[in-house]
């Protein structure tokens, strides 16, 4: 199983990077876990200059911008490799 997580405020970006994770979670019919990460110091512990920022499996693969379905895809699927 995958865990996902997306830090930041909850702002609109925020949310909007979560809609592109949970859909390409579901697309691929994938067991992962979503965990929002809001609190600041817990942000600050991935190392990230900006929100949002989407990690796979205590892995930092995107902060400062929205990723597209496609990028995510293929995050989630070399996490799958990894795993």
């Amino acid at each position: 199983m995958l865990t996902i997580k997306v830090l930041g405020s909850g702002c609109a970006n925020c949310k909007r990077v979560e809609q592109i994770a949970r859909k390409v979670i579901e697309e691929m019919a994938l067991e992962a876990e979503v965990i929002k990460v809001t609190e600041y110091p817990d942000i600050m512990k991935y190392n990230i200059m900006s929100t949002p920022g989407l990690v796979v499996n205590e892995k930092v693969v995107s902060s400062g911008r929205i990723p597209t379905p496609a990028e995510v895809t293929t995050w989630l699927t070399d996490a799958l490799e990894k795993a």
